[in-house]
């Protein structure tokens, strides 16, 4: 081999060991793990007044406020997430929390708060103000939103975090197998947060089928979010988080028989005194409700027809009285009334003041006409009148629309935790009002008004009540029209024309119909046969007992068919 081609070699072999060597540099830099290290005040920024806020594993995009050496989180995520019963006033800046006993105010900044059990408020005082105002939003102190509701939460300082644990049941987790570091990506060279020591537990915040480069997204049990090794973790496992939280217990005032009640509508003192009358020609009612009370204006005045001598005498009869108070007033905007704490303060302390002075058994409430913009002020109502009625010894029932999702803001989950008895008006399926005739109550509506109502509240608070009257309808060239009738009104009327009234199966009811002067009328009839057909319905769904509108409007026989599906 001549010396030229031996240079050509040697240099070959420099240029593929040379060329090795930056190979081998290239990949053992990037094979080496990065030893950078990022500041966790780096990685989780915020500012010295400012936590942030850890909802179980996810960074939730609020953050906390420190103030007074407290932790404040803002009032809608305590609604959204913790605690919907938290309930703020925007009219009159107070925050109001309900427990079963107590109505718990606090209208500013300071450390003072009000308790009312009844009707007398009592001040207290908190260790630490517990509203601050921040950014014009509300917060509330974290230590007063865990004395009520079913959290737990940890805090840390470098920077401020705090880990709320809010829903219970089982989390992934794993374990640190070999010292080992978390990293704010999941590659190598991404910069490290923590070390982690052999035992360290971790929670997984997403279980990957395939890891990212060989990482798991994990959470350490101070909140710190990152990328861990998965060859440097044991396999996963399952934990369960539970709750140590004891709910306070919403105590009812529930009868031990079956419940058999009837409205008395009534609209002067004098036709109230007929009560003993009506109620000779019924058999196992236990409890009226006579319609004493309505609402005059926004304020929470209320007319009242209420009488010493009606309850002694419904006493005297064995009934228990329940007197209803209405909204049928057109011009009380509802929305205007109940969005006023003050307001439903007065309205609730009128109406337990005359319960006392009256010495009746309960109050029904019967507001129909609730927007659905004022559905949380009424929810928030019910819960301050709850408190007062319980304390008091008042039964506390409301009348409800069969649930239909127009309706939902009567939030009938919420009544049947809060209420003794909620009452569903399984009628005016076709109503006054309506463009179509049909009956008032057909045996569908009743069984699903029923079946809805038993998915949201438990049976022994469900009352059905149902009607004691139907429509006469009258279809023309111009339209459809009703009139109310009571049920041998209806009867009679079919007889008079000459109409053998033929029974519907898919109704549940007698349909009848004529024709007169250019116009067609028909009529779904209530009488013993159809009412029986909807006792059928409530009898197997063992609901706690069936109401009807209203006192006189029945046929005298349709109480043996009550009686029958009650006893």
């Amino acid at each position: 081999m001549d010396k030229k081609n031996k240079i050509s070699i040697v240099g070959m072999i420099i240029a593929i060991l040379l060329i090795g060597a930056g190979i081998g540099v290239f990949v053992i830099k990037n094979m080496t793990p990065s030893n950078e290290v990022m500041l966790l005040t780096d990685y989780y920024k915020v500012e010295d007044t400012e936590a942030i806020i850890i909802l179980q594993d996810e960074i939730h995009d609020k953050p906390g406020i420190i103030a007074d050496g407290m932790v404040y989180i803002d009032l809608e995520t305590v609604v959204n997430c913790f605690n919907h019963r938290f309930y703020w006033d925007d009219n009159e800046n107070i925050l109001t929390y309900t427990t079963p006993t107590e109505i718990i105010q606090v209208d500013g900044v300071g450390n003072k708060y009000f308790v009312t059990k009844s009707m007398i408020k009592t001040e207290a005082t908190s260790d630490y103000p517990i509203l601050k105002l921040y950014n014009d939003d509300i917060y509330i102190a974290l230590d007063f939103v865990d004395q009520y509701s079913d959290i737990q939460y940890r805090s840390y300082e470098e920077p401020n975090r705090v880990v709320i644990d809010y829903l219970w049941g089982e989390y992934l987790y794993t374990k640190v197998t070999k010292n080992t570091q978390l990293r704010s990506e999941p590659d190598i060279k991404s910069p490290l947060l923590l070390q982690l020591p052999v035992g360290e537990e971790l929670m997984y915040v997403v279980k990957e089928d395939a890891p990212r480069k060989g990482f798991a997204k994990v959470m350490t049990k101070e909140g710190i979010i990152g990328y861990v090794r998965e060859r440097h973790v044991q396999d996963s496992y399952y934990k369960t988080i539970e709750s140590t939280y004891e709910p306070p217990e919403y105590t009812s005032q529930l009868r031990n028989d079956k419940i058999n009640l009837v409205f008395h509508q009534f609209f002067n003192y004098e036709a109230g005194m007929k009560l003993e009358e009506l109620i000779s020609q019924t058999k196992g009612v236990n409890v009226v409700s006579p319609t004493w009370f309505d609402i005059i204006d926004e304020t929470g005045e209320i007319s009242s027809l209420a009488s010493s001598e009606y309850v002694e005498k419904a006493k005297s009869l064995g009934l228990q009285v329940w007197p209803l108070i209405a909204d049928v007033n057109k011009e009380v905007d509802m929305n205007e009334l109940l969005s006023h704490t003050s307001r439903r303060e007065k309205l609730s302390n009128a109406l337990i003041e005359a319960a006392i002075n009256y010495k009746v058994n309960g109050i029904n409430i019967d507001f129909e006409k609730i927007p659905s913009e004022a559905g949380e002020h009424y929810i928030q109502f019910l819960r301050e009148l709850s408190v007062k009625c319980r304390n008091n010894g008042i039964v506390l029932s409301v009348d409800n629309y069969v649930p239909a999702p127009y309706n939902k803001h009567y939030n009938l989950k919420e009544q049947g935790e809060i209420l003794d008895y909620v009452i569903i008006m399984a009628y005016d399926e076709h109503y006054a009002g309506s463009d179509v005739a049909g009956p008032v109550a057909s045996l569908g509506f009743v069984s699903d008004a029923v079946n809805n109502t038993l998915e949201e509240v438990p049976k022994e608070k469900v009352i059905i009540a149902i009607p004691f009257y139907t429509r006469l309808w009258k279809e023309t060239t111009d339209g459809v029209s009703s009139e109310s009738l009571a049920m041998a009104s209806a009867a009679k009327l079919l007889e008079d024309k000459g109409v053998e009234p033929k029974w519907n199966d898919g109704y549940g009811s007698h349909y009848g119909e004529f024709k007169q002067d250019g116009a067609v009328y028909k009529i779904w009839l209530e009488n013993e046969k159809s009412i029986e057909e909807k006792m059928k319905v409530i009898y197997e769904a063992d609901v706690a007992g069936v109401g009807a509108w209203k006192l006189g409007l029945e046929e005298k026989k349709v109480w043996d068919i009550i009686g029958r599906y009650l006893d």
